[in-house]
């Protein structure tokens, strides 16, 4: 029953799309052209799932893929949206022409109105330009969000302490050394205290990384560089020959995390001390709400952890902060998460607007929530998934700088 909807959308989509350049133009040599390009797209999209079998994996070319047959449906969908409303108009006035029909009336139906069609096309070919721009120049081009967060009881050693942020890489969507080198380059520029990344380094392997495992490992910083896992990590998205098989990929992926030089932290926590003063730094495993994995054990991860002291923490997915942290007897002052990309859509203007559709599903999907006693920064991701681009919500690079609130008097 699901490929008969599917196949009746798709039919419903491809006839009011065409109705719509047809009524445009009568070349009929661009008509040729378009029903190529929509035959190339598809199938091109059929041949990687259907036959080639990589859905799975999420190779890059697989991406690409997906990243054009969701421009074309983009494109399609509003055509047919605005086209289907004008024949909610047309429709009822042609069955009333039929029984009523006027002198000198030549037709039951009223034609299709080509201005519509026209602004159709033109309202449609805005999404369709940004999904083709985030997909050639979008998913590279990074960012440095800067942050400034105050708390009474910060440790004063550690005063004006940078962090930076990176998470959700999905290693195995790159193509492009020098763009990721260049991403690595921005995070080392910070010079920043510490690094942390919250989780989804891969996509599904965990030899997708390992082209990749140069790179990361020139991220450096003096207190050292922190991971947590993310849900992509634990090969839960791909079929394995065996139990042994995924349980060798994990244990790849920690020695692919020991070798870039950082510190994987399983439900732990570690602390950073300067002038006989500390920090924790806390790193739960996977903890997602709905059908997302749940092995985060936040209790585990605070042993050794005191109440006074200073933390923050690694959890990857934001639902996790309301649903455990807030509720938690301890005050953790900061968790960084990352998780949404902000859909690698949206719009996003400082001041004014920000906008993605994710916001649907997450009520902390990109930036900084909460009060001065407990915040979280939810990274919009520094890599890309199944889309292979980015349109409004750039790959990001946080830095967030520590800073001993004063105290009123």
């Amino acid at each position: 029953m699901r490929w008969v909807i599917t196949i009746l959308i798709f039919c419903i989509l491809q006839w009011y799309a065409f109705q719509g350049i047809k009524t445009v133009t009568s070349n009929r040599w661009f008509w040729l052209l378009y029903g190529v390009i929509v035959t190339i797209i598809v199938g091109n999209l059929l041949l990687h799932t259907l036959i080639l079998e990589r859905a799975a994996n999420m190779e890059p070319k697989l991406m690409y893929a997906i990243g054009l047959f969701i421009t074309l449906f983009t494109f399609q969908a509003i055509i047919t949206l605005l086209l289907m409303a004008e024949d909610i108009i047309r429709v009822p006035q042609s069955i009333y022409a039929y029984f009523f029909k006027m002198p000198g009336q030549s037709s039951f139906f009223p034609t299709r109105r080509k201005f519509l069609s026209q602004l159709a096309l033109g309202i449609a070919a805005i999404p369709f330009t940004s999904l083709l721009y985030g997909m050639y120049r979008g998913r590279y081009n990074y960012k440095v969000l800067s942050y400034v967060l105050e708390y009474e009881d910060l440790p004063e050693a550690f005063d004006g302490f940078k962090i930076v942020q990176i998470s959700d890489i999905h290693s195995g969507s790159f193509d492009s050394p020098e763009k990721v080198k260049h991403g690595v380059d921005l995070v080392n520029k910070v010079q920043a205290d510490v690094v942390l990344f919250t989780g989804d380094l891969v996509n599904n392997r965990s030899d997708e990384v390992l082209p990749w495992t140069k790179i990361f490992g020139e991220i450096k910083a003096p207190n050292g560089v922190f991971s947590v896992l993310g849900n992509h990590d634990y090969g839960d998205y791909t079929q394995w020959k065996s139990k042994a098989a995924k349980i060798k990929n994990m244990e790849d992926l920690y020695a692919a995390q020991k070798g870039m030089g950082w510190d994987l932290l399983l439900n732990e926590s570690r602390f950073i001390e300067k002038n006989g003063q500390r920090i924790a730094l806390v790193g739960v495993e996977n903890w997602g709400s709905g059908r997302f994995k749940k092995a985060g054990d936040l209790n585990k991860a605070l042993k050794g952890v005191a109440p006074e002291d200073f933390k923050i923490l690694m959890s990857h997915d934001p639902s996790h902060w309301e649903a455990e942290v807030l509720p938690h007897p301890f005050n953790i002052h900061l968790t960084l998460s990352g998780h949404t990309h902000g859909m690698q859509f949206g719009i996003e203007i400082p001041g004014w607007i920000k906008w993605s559709p994710v916001q649907w599903r997450y009520k902390q999907w990109a930036g900084i929530y909460g009060q001065p006693e407990q915040r979280i920064n939810v990274n919009r991701g520094f890599g890309y998934l199944a889309y292979p681009g980015r349109v409004g919500m750039w790959p990001e690079v946080t830095s967030i700088t520590l800073k001993k609130a004063k105290t009123v008097v």
